[in-house]
């Protein structure tokens, strides 16, 4: 009998290649994609993607979609202890049905690695990593030989303009600064994932407006058939918490 897992998602290169490890591995059958929205801006969480991108990316991948909506505004971000005692609720509904195992598709940092198995851990849960210290150069490159296809939405200023908006293939590896990690684990830049192997078709969408906030570039990335083209303000996208 499978392990049944709950995956943590972003929408992001990382947590759809650990989704492709797991579905590749006979042991675990992942059950849901887990991912938190911001409830004012409607884009999900540090990538600003647009909600209703999200929700194609699940129907074309074929796994059940949960949102958790975290409060933040302008004003009043999320803070991280209201994003635990909400996460902590989530995750205790999963282990009451009987899934007790959350995947990720963290590939270095040890802090957060140990944040979150220390989380887990006070309800009875345990994580898995898939890609766990996988060299990201080789990860970043592997990614793209396997056919996944996505843009960066959102870059830190440090990578340098003109990245936001720009597809992950190799032309982008060779482009970027040689102290930014292949895969962005620093927080570099997030991707939105459009195609690959997990998809059982592509996506078909476009790169929008760029637009800064607090020192980032973000790509608004839109469906092609979107009926909402107002223009994108700084104010629209979700604060980092």
């Amino acid at each position: 009998m499978k392990i049944p897992v709950v995956l943590s998602w972003s929408g992001g290169k990382d947590c759809a290649m650990a989704l492709y490890e797991l579905c590749c591995h006979a042991d675990y059958e992942v059950v849901a994609l887990l991912t938190t929205v911001s409830e004012e801006f409607k884009r999900i969480s540090h990538h600003g993607v647009r909600e209703e991108l999200l929700e194609l990316q699940a129907e074309a991948i074929g796994i059940p979609l949960d949102k958790i909506y975290l409060p933040s505004s302008n004003s009043h971000p999320c803070t991280n202890a209201v994003y635990e005692q909400i996460m902590g609720e989530a995750m205790g509904r999963y282990k009451r049905q009987g899934v007790e195992t959350v995947g990720f598709g963290d590939l270095f940092l040890e802090d957060l690695r140990a944040w979150r198995e220390k989380n887990l851990a006070t309800i009875g849960m345990k994580a898995v990593f898939p890609l766990w210290k996988r060299p990201t150069s080789e990860l970043a490159r592997e990614i793209i030989a396997l056919g996944f296809k996505g843009y960066l939405s959102c870059v830190e200023g440090k990578v340098g303009p003109g990245f936001a908006g720009r597809s992950f293939d190799n032309q982008l590896l060779s482009d970027l600064p040689a102290a930014i990690d292949p895969c962005g684990e620093n927080g570099e830049f997030h991707t939105f994932v459009y195609a690959g192997p997990i998809f059982a078709q592509p996506l078909d969408i476009e790169v929008g407006q760029i637009v800064i906030r607090d020192g980032r570039y973000y790509a608004d990335l839109l469906p092609s058939h979107a009926s909402d083209t107002s223009v994108l303000t700084e104010a629209a996208i979700p604060p980092v918490r």
